[in-house]
């Protein structure tokens, strides 16, 4: 069975995207703990990070890198976090996550709920900080 990101790469279930490349797909996490909060994947399924080939690891934080300054550029933070946990979806993905304080990336704090149109925007702020 499919996975939920799977299902997004295919375009069975919708995303606001940020990036996408033939391997690698950015979009907003929906459930976010701070506004521009990203979600990178590789397309390709794999449940656990550190089972992807070398090759296709590296691709994926170079990816994640252009992201990263991307959200830098359009969210106001001191730095954007990395995290990967992969307990919450068996498909392998890296959390990019705005920062200002170390906390704000405790993901036992609340999500926030943001409506579609803050989601769209964010996402297009995002999306044109792209180089």
């Amino acid at each position: 069975m499919a996975t939920l990101f799977s299902r997004i790469v295919t375009g069975e279930i919708p995303c606001y995207k940020i990036s996408e490349s033939d391997k690698y797909l950015a979009f907003l996490d929906v459930f976010p703990l701070a506004k521009g909060h990203v979600l990178v994947i590789p397309k390709k399924e794999t449940d656990y990070i550190f089972d992807i080939a070398e090759e296709e690891f590296a691709g994926l934080h170079l990816f994640s890198q252009k992201v990263a300054r991307a959200i830098k550029k359009a969210i106001p933070c001191k730095r954007v976090g990395v995290a990967v946990i992969g307990l919450e979806v068996p498909h392998a993905h890296i959390h990019l996550i705005p920062l200002n304080s170390v906390s704000d990336i405790n993901f036992s704090l609340p999500k926030l709920t943001l409506s579609k149109e803050e989601l769209e925007e964010t996402a297009k702020k995002i999306r044109e900080q792209l180089t």
